[in-house]
C-alpha cells in the first residue's frame, strides 16, 4: 500500500482484511472500517469477500461475508442499515427501526447518505471505486456516511451530508471530523469533456486546481480533492478532514475496483456505528 500510512491503517482479524482510518480511530464513541476483498468466501472474479448482492455472486455466499467482517470488526450483523446507490444527493435520518434494510428488508430508494444519533445502528455504504465520506460529530454524538460517485460529489452530498446533520441533531460544521475514504483517484480518474464541463462549472472550488487537462478531449479528476473542498466550503475546518490517500484501482489485490475490471468484480462498503455508552474504550 502506497497510502499514507498515518491515514489509513489495513487491520488483518480471524483471517479477515479491513481498513481504519487512524482520525476515526482517535474517537472513542464510534466503531469504523473500510472493507477489502481479503478473507470471504466467494470465488472467482468475487474474491474473496463480496459484499455487492445482485451481482451474481450467490447470496449466501454475500451474507457469510458479512457475517464474517461483522465478526472480526466488531458490528452486530443485525443493525446494519443499507443505502441504495442511485448516485444522488439525498441524505436520510435512520434509527434502531430502519435495521436490516437493504439485507432482510427492502432498501430505501433513492438515499445515497444516511445520518443517525442512535446506537445500535451501523450505517452502511456500497464502493468499488466511489468515494465513502465518514462524517463524525463528537459533540452531538451523531454520524454519517455517504456514498459520492461522480455525479454524487457533483451533486455535492457531502454539504447535503452536513446541512443534514445540522438540521436533524444541531451539529456544528466546525465540530464535525470527515474522512475521504478510498475510491478511485486522481491518478486513474480519467473522464470526456462532458463530465469534465460539470465540474468545471464548480468555479467556487477552483476546479482547474485538481483537474488536468491530457488532451484529447481527456481529463482527470481528482474527487478527493473535489470532496475536500465541497466539506470545506460546508463549514468543516480544514484540519478536520483526512484523506485516505488509497486508490481502489491501483490496489486490486487489496480493492475491489469497477473500472479496473470492466465491471466484473465484487463490492467493497463502509460501515460505521455509534458504540453503546459501555463499550467505549
Amino acid at each position: 500500500m502506497k497510502s499514507d500510512e498515518r491515514q489509513v491503517r489495513l487491520n488483518r482479524k480471524n483471517g479477515v482484511g479491513f481498513l481504519t482510518f487512524p482520525r476515526l480511530e482517535a474517537l472513542p464513541f464510534l466503531r469504523h472500517v473500510f472493507s477489502t476483498r481479503l478473507g470471504g468466501v466467494s470465488q472467482k472474479e468475487f474474491s474473496s469477500l463480496n459484499l455487492a448482492f445482485g451481482r451474481g455472486d450467490p447470496n449466501e455466499n454475500v451474507l457469510e461475508n458479512y457475517r464474517r467482517l461483522c465478526a472480526a470488526a466488531g458490528f452486530d450483523a443485525t443493525s446494519l442499515v443499507s443505502s441504495a446507490q442511485v448516485h444522488r444527493s439525498a441524505v436520510r435520518r435512520v434509527g434502531r427501526q430502519n435495521r436490516g434494510e437493504g439485507f432482510t428488508k427492502p432498501k430505501p430508494a433513492g438515499v445515497d447518505g444516511m445520518v443517525t444519533n442512535e446506537t445500535g445502528v451501523t450505517l452502511v455504504t456500497h464502493h468499488a471505486d466511489c468515494v465513502p465520506l465518514y462524517f463524525a460529530d463528537p459533540v452531538r454524538r451523531a454520524i454519517g456516511l455517504a456514498h459520492a460517485g461522480w455525479r454524487g460529489t457533483a451533486a455535492r452530498i457531502g454539504a447535503e451530508t452536513v446541512h443534514t446533520l445540522t438540521r436533524e441533531y444541531g451539529s456544528r460544521p466546525e465540530d464535525l471530523v470527515c474522512v475521504v475514504g478510498p475510491s478511485i483517484g486522481p491518478c486513474c480518474f480519467e473522464v470526456d469533456s462532458p463530465v469534465f464541463e460539470i465540474f468545471a462549472a464548480m468555479g467556487d472550488l477552483t476546479p482547474r486546481e485538481w483537474i488536468r487537462e491530457d488532451g484529447g478531449g481527456k481529463y482527470h479528476i481528482d474527487l478527493w480533492e473535489a470532496n475536500r473542498r465541497i466539506l470545506m466550503r460546508a463549514g468543516v475546518p480544514e484540519q478536520n478532514i483526512s484523506v485516505s490517500g488509497l486508490c481502489t484501482r491501483c490496489h486490486p489485490d487489496l480493492l475491489f475496483s469497477h473500472r479496473a475490471t470492466g465491471g466484473k468484480r465484487g463490492g467493497l462498503a463502509a460501515f460505521l456505528a455509534l458504540r453503546e455508552a459501555d463499550d467505549e474504550n
